[in-house]
């Protein structure tokens, strides 16, 4: 019988073998897994952002500035047992697992705890030069200036490879196709970015050929927008002659730049919204005034053609007129007439009336005085001491014929006179008794 081997190639070393990209990945996973299982690193966070699963993605680097950067992920599990709102700039501490994100072949690490240990060095030169601008008064509401209502041409300070000048570019054509687009390019990151937004700035304000200029970017890490907080930047846009609108991030992005400018949009989008204004918006005010017009000019035709009408009226009617007025006329004749005649009569008898008023007032003022002399002769007639004798009365008189008028001027012997209404009789004074005071 025929003896048939099927003999197995020789497997080839362990070592010689490729690997494919998965298994590869998983493999180096597997060995980092292994060599260093839960860690712990410090560092500054940058490029936070929040999914809308809840899972957080990060990246965190040196503080002092070497260029090492490490992917992380904390899934909503372990993010929401953090007890502070994390932020570009904190330094940190993470505990986790050091992985292989396999889908980019990226080096990450999955965050188990979060806990911060202080503000970064870039986001402390931050807030330093905040408060030191701040102090300088670049950032007063009472410099910021308010934009143009309808402006004609637009500036745009930004790189032209920028996502931002597309947005921008996109919304004005959507809201306001009428408005021109001036653009001033400058790179928005890098070490050149602060001197060419400065100076793009300047040359915007030199020429003086729009009404609003927007000063935009996407969003990114602090370290991305860094060149929107160099002092050169935030100088030149407080010293912009023209209205500045910023537009840099997203909505949770702040820059000095933003402080500085007259108005803060949370997007590119949003910055060339409130520039310009809906070009439909206003059609629309336009129309509501036209219509408003139009009927203030009917309203003012209608009252002058009636007013005409009744111009027209009266005009064609002159003999009704003429006899209207000469009827007046007779009136007024007649009424002159009867008022020269009343005068006249009123000056005829004025000399009467004024003998009859002189004759009365004579004879009133001498009635008057008559019966003040009768009152006199009264008064002067009560007041006779030989009317008071004839009651019974009697006075005494000193020898020469002066009234003795008090009892104190006479003294013991002397001679008086006592004289009534009848008659006298001389008398000698034997005593003087003076009353007691009456009480």
């Amino acid at each position: 019988m025929l003896e048939i081997l099927v003999t197995e190639p020789e497997a080839e070393p362990l070592a010689r073998l490729p690997w494919g990209v998965a298994a590869l990945l998983l493999a180096t996973g597997d060995a980092l897994a292994a060599r260093f299982g839960a860690v712990a690193v410090r560092g500054e966070l940058s490029g936070l952002t929040r999914a809308a699963s809840g899972h957080w993605y990060f990246s965190l680097k040196d503080a002092d500035g070497a260029p090492a950067l490490l992917r992380c992920a904390m899934f909503r599990r372990a993010a929401v047992l953090v007890d502070f709102v994390p932020s570009d700039g904190q330094q940190v501490e993470l505990r986790g697992r050091l992985g292989v994100y396999e889908p980019r072949g990226e080096l990450q690490m999955v965050v188990e705890s979060l806990q911060r240990l202080g503000a970064g060095t870039l986001y402390e030169e931050f807030l330093r030069r905040r408060a030191r601008l701040e102090a300088q008064g670049l950032f007063d509401a009472a410099r910021k200036r308010s934009l143009p209502a309808y402006p004609a041409a637009i500036g745009v300070v930004t790189s032209l490879a920028a996502a931002a000048l597309r947005d921008v570019l996109t919304t004005l054509q959507r809201r306001a196709p009428q408005v021109r687009v001036v653009i001033y390019p400058s790179p928005v990151q890098g070490a050149e970015a602060p001197a060419e937004l400065a100076a793009a700035l300047q040359r915007a304000g030199q020429r003086r050929e729009v009404d609003t200029l927007l000063l935009v970017r996407g969003g990114g890490s602090l370290e991305d927008l860094w060149a929107f907080n160099d002092e050169r930047v935030v100088r030149a846009v407080a010293a912009s002659p023209i209205p500045v609108v910023c537009g840099v991030g997203h909505e949770t992005d702040v820059t000095l730049c933003d402080l500085a400018a007259d108005l803060r949009a949370p997007t590119p989008t949003a910055a060339a919204e409130l520039a310009a204004p809906s070009r439909n918006n206003a059609m629309t005010v336009l129309q509501s005034q036209q219509t408003a017009l139009r009927r203030a000019v009917q309203r003012t035709l209608q009252t002058q053609a009636q007013r005409l009408d009744t111009l027209a009226q009266r005009l064609g009617q002159p003999a009704q007129t003429l006899r209207l007025q000469g009827q007046r006329l007779q009136d007024l004749a007649r009424r002159l007439g009867l008022a020269l005649r009343h005068s006249r009569e009123m000056h005829a008898q004025a000399p009467q009336r004024l003998a009859q008023r002189l004759i009365r007032a004579t004879a009133m003022q001498l009635q008057q005085r008559r019966l003040a002399l009768g009152a006199a002769q009264q008064r002067l007639q009560a007041h006779d001491p030989h009317r008071v004798l004839q009651r019974g009365y009697a006075w005494v008189e000193s020898a020469d014929g002066r009234p003795v008028v008090s009892a104190l001027a006479l003294r013991p012997g002397q001679a008086v006179r006592a004289v009534w209404a009848d008659g006298r009789a001389r008398a000698e004074v034997l005593d003087v008794e003076p009353l007691p005071p009456s009480p």
